[in-house]
Formats: structure tokens, C-alpha cells, sequence
């Protein structure tokens, strides 16, 4: 009875990552084989794909520019988020729960909503294809995101805590910095997961204000092709090194994600 038990997950796990095989398989094959016909490995072995786009430019300067624009997004978004969801989580005043209604407002709108005035706005103050255009417009999904899901975490803690803390004489920046934060560390990290996957897989708002000297990689992908057609075989290569920081990232927060899912509002 125990191994059957194993059988569904298993088989759940293998069909997941079939998607992720069969982009790394093609990854090291030329596009001709692709084309070719249907093969569960390479026939032909590879490495010119990795190659082409470690040593182009247009390329791997895509994958800079992306970990450029979602890092300054994601550590932006949480440090604005912080402040304002502490004051949500300890504090009533008039109007608190329309404004945390509002801010939500802004996360279920679809990008392509905003694309126009973000690009007409970015393009009048000097900003457009630059990195910080595309952090800043990114902002405006991941911070009511990350004020929502730091609010649940900084609720669970007991204002007590706050409390005591002033009672000892700490500053509420002091207080605010050494003691709660790391109380809220699973929340942090939790945010900073959502912040930089969304920030990382979003493709209109990052394609549209961006032109040459910051477009991502994403951009990059759509705008492969030759008068043949599209190569695959780097697109396929493209598409797995694209895995690759989402795959660190899960890696080093993945014990925050668990007690996130766990403990706070997510």
C-alpha cells in the first residue's frame, strides 16, 4: 500500500516536468532537427545555442537588463510595502479599509491598461528605456501585493511587542529595523518572492517601455527570427536559462514560502 501511494504524486511530479524536459532537450538541438521530426533526446548534441547567446551582446545584455529592472523592483516594492503595511496592521484610522481596498484595486487591473499613459509619462520626463521606468512601473502591481501579504504577517505578531519594545526605550525606527523585521522575516521573504516572479514574468509593460538600451530578455525571445523562420533551438536555449533565477529564488526562500503559506496571508 505504501508504494502505490507514491504512484500519484510521481506520476503528477513526471508530468509536470515533461514542459521543462522537452525545452532543455531542444535547447541542444539545431533547429533543423527540431523541425525534423520528434526524438526524446538530441541527436545531434549541441552547444551552440548557449554559445550564441553568451557571446552576443543582444542577448545575455537581455538577461542584465531584466535582473537589473527586477531587482530594483522587487527591493523598491518591499521597502515602500514595510512601512505601509505596518500602519495598516497597528493602526485605525478613517477610510483604512477603503484605501487597503484600493491599493488591491490596482493589482487585479491588467497591465495592458497602463501601458499608454506609463509610456506617454516615461517618454515626456526622459525615462523611457531605461531600467528604472520598468521597476517603477512594475511598482504599481507589486506594492499593493506585498502591502497585502506583509498586513497578514504583522497582524499575527502581538502589539505587545511594540509596546515592550518602547518600554525599553528603542525608537520606533530602532524597534521597527532590529526587532520586527526579523520577526516578520518569513513575510519578507514571501513578498520578495511575489514581487520579483511577477516583476520577472511580465512582458507588455517591460516590452512597451523599453527599446534598445534596456530591453529584457523576454523582448529578446519574441524578436528572434531569420528568413528561415524562427530558430528554435534558441529560443529553447533562451527559454531555459529564463528558469534559472526563478529556480535560485525559490531555492533560497523556499522555508519562507512554506511558513508563508502556513502563518500569513497568502
Amino acid at each position: 500500500m505504501r508504494r502505490r501511494t507514491w504512484i500519484v504524486p510521481t506520476a503528477y511530479i513526471v508530468f509536470l516536468m515533461l514542459p521543462i524536459y522537452w525545452l532543455v532537450n531542444m535547447s541542444f538541438k539545431t533547429t533543423n532537427e527540431i523541425l525534423g521530426g520528434f526524438s526524446l533526446y538530441p541527436k545531434e548534441f549541441t552547444l551552440d545555442n548557449y554559445i550564441t547567446i553568451f557571446t552576443d551582446p543582444t542577448w545575455y545584455t537581455g538577461y542584465l537588463n531584466s535582473l537589473a529592472y527586477v531587482g530594483i523592483n522587487t527591493a523598491l516594492s518591499v521597502a515602500v510595502a514595510l512601512p505601509a503595511a505596518y500602519a495598516f496592521s497597528r493602526y485605525r484610522f478613517i477610510g483604512d479599509k477603503h484605501l487597503f481596498f484600493w491599493l488591491l484595486t490596482n493589482r487585479m487591473a491588467p497591465p495592458a491598461v497602463f501601458a499608454l499613459p506609463f509610456f506617454q509619462l516615461y517618454s515626456a520626463v526622459g525615462l523611457f528605456d531605461t531600467h528604472i521606468a520598468v521597476a517603477l512601473s512594475h511598482t504599481l502591481f507589486n506594492i499593493p501585493l506585498a502591502v497585502w501579504i506583509l498586513e497578514g504577517f504583522m497582524s499575527g505578531v502581538p502589539k505587545e511587542l511594540d509596546e515592550t519594545a518602547y518600554v525599553d526605550g528603542h525608537s520606533f525606527w530602532g524597534f521597527f529595523l532590529k526587532i520586527f523585521i526579523p520577526t516578520i522575516a518569513a513575510g519578507i521573504g514571501v513578498a520578495c518572492f511575489f514581487c520579483f516572479m511577477f516583476s520577472w514574468v511580465e512582458l507588455l509593460l517591460a516590452k512597451t517601455l523599453t527599446a534598445v538600451e534596456a530591453k529584457p530578455i523576454a523582448a529578446t525571445m519574441t524578436r528572434t527570427a531569420s528568413t528561415s523562420g524562427y530558430e528554435l533551438g534558441l529560443l529553447a536555449a533562451a527559454g531555459t536559462l529564463t528558469i534559472v533565477p526563478g529556480a535560485f529564488v525559490i531555492y533560497f526562500v523556499r522555508n519562507y514560502i512554506a511558513k508563508g503559506f502556513a502563518l500569513g496571508r497568502v
